[in-house]
């Protein structure tokens, strides 16, 4: 896989979770070891994980997305809007998520 979605497939990738309730919330105390570990227990489930980070936490909810990305090995951020943020990781034995071809942007 790429190391970089392409519009295409990130577009692909916010389709399929435009109903997802956000599974972890980060609150005040941060980006902690626990709700890292959290998030790649998530990972080990489902490919798509949205998280939400509320108005009362340390750090904005992109550096919040990239750190949790950086710590998850090819797990990359989607999108943030507004406190939310979605990530992706294909499953590494069995991927249930087709990306588009990255061609034609």
């Amino acid at each position: 896989m790429s190391d970089r979605l392409t519009a295409r497939q990130r577009a692909h990738l916010r389709s399929l979770a435009h109903d997802q309730d956000p599974l972890i919330h980060i609150g005040k105390e941060g980006l902690t070891d626990a709700v890292q570990q959290a998030i790649a227990e998530a990972f080990n489930t489902r490919e798509l994980v949205t998280i939400r980070v509320l108005d009362n936490a340390p750090r904005a909810v992109r550096a919040v997305a990239e750190a949790v990305a950086d710590g998850i090995d090819d797990a990359q951020v989607v999108r943030t809007i507004g406190g939310t943020a979605l990530l992706y990781r294909p499953h590494p034995d069995d991927p249930e998520i087709t990306l588009p071809d990255p061609g034609g942007e």
